[in-house]
């Protein structure tokens, strides 16, 4: 958690630099959801999410240099430089994508995962707002642990990455037992707004931020907890907490120096193998020089 919250710090600074440009969404507030799920799962588990993946990918495997380097549109980046922030992929993690579910399309896909008893774990990421309209303004239900009907649902503090994992851990039993789907909705909440750049202030006050940030930070409530239970020293934490910033730094510094995309390579991994027909508009590309 804390490296994947060193690391959204950082892009929100190399956002301002203008080295990584566009939509970024950060994850800071709602790292206990990844690391949570991440830790009652495997590795050969699919998982697929929205635009605010950096904490997943990283989780599902990806070093923080591919991370950062694909943040910034380089070629050594997760997706080659040509995802950006929100299109990220590793194995078994199938993005990381620009639109989340519209209501109809995921009414259907809990609708078919039910009937067809598939072991499918709907999660919820619930931060209370959907971009900069409070879930009680834009829903009469706000019990989203509820929205799949005859699929059994979970309300879990999405703060706590104990309480994550361990209901992550009861979901997953459930499907693997052939009981087929289930819901859990992660209480959770973001530290900043949608996106950079986004006029949090309009829709949210700085002291509800503040409150949340003192009150339910995830990073914080487990260092507590391990320190209560001398599991780990003040000293220990502030170790880690100095390496993970150390990694980010080194790792942005490797996104830096790294070249970007070829123009000659734009229409490359579009096709797999060699298309078995003339496709028009294609090959002009090829005779592009990069600038570089």
């Amino acid at each position: 958690m804390q490296t994947i919250r060193s690391l959204e710090l950082k892009a929100r600074e190399l956002h301002k630099q203008k080295i990584i440009r566009g939509p970024c969404h950060l994850y800071a507030g709602q790292e206990a959801c990844a690391v949570g799920i991440e830790a009652a799962i495997t590795r050969t588990d699919r998982l697929i999410t929205a635009y605010r993946s950096h904490g997943f990918t990283f989780t599902r495997g990806g070093s923080l240099k591919e991370i950062i380097a694909e943040m910034a549109g380089r070629r050594t980046g997760i997706s080659k430089g040509r995802g950006g922030p929100m299109h990220m992929f590793t194995k078994n993690f199938h993005g990381g994508y620009a639109i989340v579910g519209s209501q109809g399309q995921v009414a259907e896909t809990m609708n078919m995962a039910a009937l067809w008893k598939l072991p499918v774990i709907f999660a919820c990421e619930n931060n209370g707002y959907a971009k900069g309209t409070s879930m009680g303004r834009c829903t009469v239900n706000t019990d989203f642990y509820k929205r799949g009907d005859v699929i059994p649902g979970l309300r879990v503090d999405g703060m706590d990455v104990l309480c994550v994992r361990e209901a992550a851990r009861f979901a997953s039993d459930h499907c693997r037992s052939g009981k087929g789907p289930i819901i859990m909705e992660l209480q959770t909440y973001r530290f900043f707004g949608h996106a950079i750049g986004d006029t949090e202030h309009k829709y949210r006050t700085a002291d509800e931020v503040d409150e949340v940030r003192k009150e339910r930070d995830p990073i914080y409530l487990l260092e507590g907890h391990l320190i209560r239970n001398n599991i780990a020293t003040m000293e220990e934490l502030r170790e880690i907490n100095e390496k993970s910033v150390k990694d980010v730094e080194e790792a942005a510094q490797f996104a830096i120096q790294s070249p970007e995309p070829l123009v000659e390579e734009l229409c490359s991994y579009i096709y797999c193998n060699n298309p078995p027909f003339k496709i028009r508009g294609i090959n002009p590309w090829t005779k592009l020089k990069s600038s570089m």
